[in-house]
């Protein structure tokens, strides 16, 4: 075991090495050696290191500059896109309603087409009705006609007490319905 006088002793000497001014400086051949390390890491660095990191800097700004340019490049055309999909949906309404539009001139045009046909159909009933109906009453007057020339040469006869020309009868009963018809139309 150290005593301690000896442990002053060691502690005095360490305090006076430490406190010398030459020890806190380097020597000239320290420094000369540190130097010349200094530049072979330097020219190191400079020739071998330094040109790798600008490379890999170099690359990694053109793929990011890349990676802007597919990104504009898309934005672009996703804006086209949108902008022809505006214009398909655009044209779509048109042509939707340009379709309505038709289809609405087409019902209207057949509603009319349709009226126009049912009003024909309807003055074409009614003539033939009319038609119809004249020539019945064209049939009955003449039946009604001979019934009452049978009926008034028949009662002429009886009241005369003799049988009548049935010809000269039927003209005469002819002329008197054609007075009787021909007032008829004159009051009508």
């Amino acid at each position: 075991m150290l005593s301690s006088t000896r442990i002053a002793v060691l502690a005095q000497e360490a305090t006076e090495q430490v406190s010398e001014k030459k020890d806190l400086y380097p020597g000239a051949a320290e420094l000369i050696l540190a130097a010349i390390a200094f530049f072979i890491l330097l020219i190191f660095f400079w020739k071998w290191v330094l040109p790798s990191i600008n490379k890999m800097l170099e690359e990694r700004r053109q793929q990011i500059q890349g990676q802007l340019e597919s990104a504009e490049q898309t934005r672009n055309q996703a804006e086209q896109e949108l902008a022809d999909y505006r214009s398909q949906l655009a044209n779509a309404r048109d042509e939707g309603n340009r379709i309505i539009e038709e289809a609405r001139v087409t019902a209207e045009q057949l509603r009319r087409d349709i009226q126009a046909n049912a009003e024909q159909e309807a003055q074409n009933t009614v003539a033939r009705a009319q038609e119809e109906i004249r020539a019945e009453r064209d049939r009955v007057f003449n039946e009604l006609r001979t019934q009452v020339g049978d009926i008034a040469v028949e009662l002429a006869g009886r009241v005369v007490g003799q049988s009548l020309d049935k010809q000269a009868h039927e003209k005469l009963i002819d002329d008197y319905i054609a007075q009787v018809a021909a007032g008829e139309q004159g009051t009508n």
